[in-house]
């Protein structure tokens, strides 16, 4: 059967070519750096008759594969009847340092054009060049080669040759996966009330490839719900490919589960986990480099078949299966995560590997966006996560140190440190007497000296690692990648602490780069329990007048819960004496209910002032409490507490929007109440009062958008936390007199509108 595979000239060379290509994450960012720029430039300088980002495409058989292999050519320049194919590099380093094989990629990418323009126009002879372009200095070196048709033909069909196991395996997997897809049911008996609706919501937004803002209660089972419809998706040719995003361990562990169980139901799909760099890495000293990680020398070499061995074995490919075979082929386990997501149906991973223009996985090309969906987990998180990703910052105290380090090793490098250093100094001196300062414009001689420091940087780094610099270079560098996004929607502040400086561009408002960052995408699905004001969330993440909305009612009967407001103050002036209060409302619904507790508040120290005077109380009740920095291990630990049907009461003492607050899932009998210490408001500070300010200039209520909503939404997720089934029953108390004002009356949910006054 003949079988088409359509894949660009790049992905196609690197997979072949790999050994030859650039190998290491630095050598790839400082490429990227300025790439652009300077072809712009040396295209400028073709003549009349030539030209520039030629699309260029053929098909090709092999093997019975029918590939269609496709891309732009740098240059198309013309001499007489002569006709050169140019491939432009940019470099930090010394052209020197480039002979004419020193990158065999660079010629095979060249080659492939080469071959497609010959095999259209019917030439028998193309010349190649090679021209690389020195990003300081701006000189460029040249390397020309002729090749006829012949010599052309048969490299194609070597690189075929070499990629075709690969495509075979990808053939097969198709087939064999659509026709799973095809055959799979829903993985439960029976949708639960309001499922149904969401999945066919799902299914309609990816059809008519838009956005959607989904809003469905906690427990309903929303990770099915969003997964399932996006599979059959895939075997019917709508899409090709899903990306899972979330922000939390817990959530990936969910949707892990559902493409297990989907496999258990007769699916042959891959996907894959991404798991942070720093918890998957083999080495102590995390460097990445092949000096000092054996994992990472010679990982080109051996990266091709650890690939192919683990799909060919493998269906879902979580945490521990990749580090498993990594270890066998002896390959970075987060470089071949990164390597299998471009290759996987599904795709598991935090928010930034989509959205951070630092992170994000840059090898996906828009033609592949276009035929993949995202389903954002959690949505109501990536409007802070948004801000940080897009926001970059500064200390004065690095570039210090940058600068006694390269004193008498590299002048330049410490010239360059001391500039910067010098500059934040001056700052710190403007500032006087005031700890904060305000920029709205961007700080043009900052970002001028960041160039030059990036520059110097990459020089030095390009002969030898040094991780300090590496540090250095890549926190510059994702300093100048925020100053070209630079708009009325950011500031620039300066905080002085002790003898410390920090410079930060911090995004206000990240609606417009979230929209850009999933525009190339096929479908965008934002879903949550606590979506609410869901005309907020729109705002924040991007969304226009022609996304769908939809809220999915409870399944859940208000039966099933109690809800108590004790009507106390608890704001910061009053918090001292609302103490004792929270102390006997806890005792009385311990009391009225044997049973297991979550007691969450706004910050540790309110929760560690309410938790002294319980335990000298001496009630008698089993009482745990969250610990600043917990590890995987000890949440665990504490979450194995939580066990049914025991004969004493347990309470959890918890943080408002901290791990214990969302994302968890203790059914039945596990947890039996959830008391709720303030209105989540976050805690009053420089940045959320920034936020206030943009907003309220902009039309809007400032206050609501920088402390009500995300505070509001802190409390619907801790509240969440209690029923997750029909069979969940237990109580809610809210502690704060502020639950009984219209506006926060407004933003509860319907079933915790039947409430009752705590005396």
């Amino acid at each position: 059967m003949e079988f088409a595979i359509k894949i660009p000239v790049r992905p196609l060379v690197e997979y072949v070519f790999r050994s030859g290509s650039i190998q290491s994450g630095f050598r790839t960012a400082t490429a990227l750096s300025e790439g652009t720029k300077a072809h712009r430039k040396l295209q400028k300088n073709y003549g009349e008759n030539d030209e520039s980002e030629v699309f260029l495409q053929t098909e090709l058989l092999y093997d019975n594969l029918r590939f269609v292999i496709e891309g732009r050519c740098d240059g198309l320049l013309r001499t007489g009847d002569e006709i050169t194919i140019d491939e432009i590099k940019s470099t930090s380093g010394s052209l020197s340092d480039i002979m004419e094989d020193t990158y065999p990629v660079h010629w095979a990418q060249a080659k492939c054009y080469a071959f497609m323009y010959a095999k259209q126009h019917e030439r028998s002879q193309m010349n190649v060049q090679l021209t690389y372009f020195q990003k300081e200095t701006e000189e460029t070196k040249k390397f020309l080669k002729p090749f006829s048709f012949g010599e052309l033909e048969k490299f194609m069909y070597d690189v075929l040759e070499s990629y075709a196991p690969f495509a075979t395996w990808a053939r097969e997997h198709e087939v064999e996966r659509n026709n799973s897809i095809k055959a799979l049911d829903f993985p439960y008996e029976n949708y639960r009330k309001g499922q149904r609706q969401l999945a066919a919501s799902v299914y309609k937004t990816i059809l008519e490839e838009k956005t959607i803002f989904a809003s469905a209660p906690t427990g309903i089972g929303k990770t099915i719900s969003t997964v399932f419809p996006s599979v059959k998706a895939i075997g019917e040719g709508v899409i090709e490919k899903l990306f899972y995003l979330t922000a939390r361990t817990t959530t990936r562990q969910t949707a892990e589960e559902a493409f297990q169980l989907m496999g258990k139901n007769g699916l042959k799909m891959k996907s894959v986990t991404i798991t942070a760099k720093d918890k998957v890495c083999f080495t102590e000293e995390k460097i990445c480099n092949k000096e000092h990680c054996p994992f990472a020398d010679g990982y080109y070499d051996r990266i091709n078949e650890a690939i192919l061995d683990i799909l060919s074995n493998e269906t879902e490919m979580g945490r521990e299966i990749i580090e498993k075979y990594a270890r066998k082929h002896m390959v970075c386990p987060f470089e071949y995560s990164l390597e299998l997501a471009y290759t996987a149906d599904a795709v598991i991973c935090d928010y930034n590997y989509i959205f951070d223009p630092r992170v994000s996985l840059k090898r996906m090309f828009d033609d592949q966006k276009k035929q993949t969906v995202l389903l954002v987990d959690e949505a109501h998180n990536l409007v802070d996560r948004a801000r940080e990703m897009f926001s970059a910052s500064l200390q004065k105290a690095m570039f210090l140190d940058l600068k006694r380090e390269y004193k008498n090793k590299n002048s330049k490098i410490s010239k360059a440190a001391s500039a910067v250093n010098d500059y934040l100094l001056g700052l710190r001196k403007q500032a006087g007497q005031e700890k904060f300062l305000v920029f709205q414009e961007a700080l043009e001689e900052m970002d001028t000296l960041a160039e030059r420091f990036i520059s110097e940087a990459e020089i030095e780094l390009l002969r030898e690692s040094d991780q300090h610099l590496l540090d250095a270079y890549f926190a510059v560098l994702g300093w100048t990648r925020m100053a070209k996004l630079y708009d009325e929607r950011f500031v620039t502040y300066v905080e002085i602490y002790r003898n410390q400086v920090e410079i930060k561009m911090f995004c206000l408002d990240p609606s417009l780069l979230v929209q850009l960052a999933g525009k190339s995408f096929k479908a965008r699905v934002y879903f949550s329990a606590t979506l609410s004001p869901i005309g907020y969330f729109k705002d924040m993440l991007g969304g226009s007048e022609n996304d769908y909305a939809v809220s999915i009612s409870s399944p859940f009967a208000i039966e099933q819960t109690d809800v108590w407001i004790q009507p106390l103050s608890t704001r910061f002036r009053d918090r001292e004496k609302s103490i004792l209060p929270i102390v006997h409302t806890l005792q009385k619904a311990v009391k009225n209910r044997r049973g297991n507790y979550l007691i969450f508040f706004p910050s540790y120290q309110y929760m560690n002032r309410v938790y002294e005077e319980w335990t000298t109380e001496e009630n008698g009740i089993k009482t745990i409490i969250q610990g600043t920095g917990m590890t995987e291990v000890e949440r665990e630990v504490f979450l194995e507490q939580f066990q049914p049907n025991t004969e004493e009461s347990l309470i959890g003492f918890a943080v408002l929007g901290g791990i214990f607050s969302e994302g968890i899932d203790l059914k039945g009998d596990r947890l039996n109440g959830v008391i709720i210490v303030g209105v989540g408001l976050p805690q009053i500070g420089n940045e959320r009062d920034l936020i206030k300010k943009h907003f309220s200039e902009s039309g809007k209520n400032g206050y609501d958008y920088a402390y009500v909503y995300p505070g509001m939404n802190k409390i619907l997720q801790a509240g969440g936390r209690l029923i997750r089934s029909e069979t969940d029953t237990g109580i809610i108390v809210l502690v704060d007199d502020r639950f009984l004002q219209a506006k926060y009356q407004k933003m509860l949910p319907v079933e915790w509108r039947d409430y009752q006054i705590l005396s």
